[in-house]
């Protein structure tokens, strides 16, 4: 088995976030890894359409804020330096594999919510970063 040089945690800012990034966090540890943290948040021009006649900079400046308070927080219950906490904007998949390829990061973390049903038909977060993801990907179940 090869080791892993440098492993992102990619993860949503819910409580299962702590679970991938322990995960993470160990298999860093085990390796000598570099550890890299990354949640991505989705303009709410992007979410909501481009149709809404509102001004939403100052819902995305609150979300931003609350975003990055609550990765500082994360990061902080693992001893992450604040350098390697990252919050980008885009679309989750597109953000995730674009770190990867510049960070020359060779194994993904992400929390899998194991989605049934019509949820699994129409694809999901984590399984778009699997399948086109140039590294290895592990997927938590949480």
């Amino acid at each position: 088995m090869n080791n892993y040089n440098h492993v992102l945690a990619a993860i949503d800012l819910s409580d299962e976030a702590n679970e991938v990034l322990k995960k993470a966090k160990c298999i860093a540890e085990a390796n000598a890894a570099k550890l890299t943290l990354v949640h991505v948040l989705e303009p709410l021009s992007v979410a909501y359409g481009s149709d809404i006649p509102l001004n939403l900079t100052t819902l995305q400046n609150d979300i931003s804020q609350q975003a990055r308070e609550r990765i500082a927080q994360l990061a902080d219950n693992i001893q992450l330096e604040t350098g390697e906490q990252h919050i980008v904007y885009g679309r989750p998949e597109r953000e995730v594999h674009r770190i990867a390829r510049e960070s020359d990061v060779d194994l993904i973390v992400l929390g899998s919510h194991g989605r049934h049903g019509l949820a699994l038909i129409l694809g999901s977060t984590s399984t778009s970063i699997l399948h086109g993801a140039s590294c290895d990907v592990l997927a938590v179940r949480v």
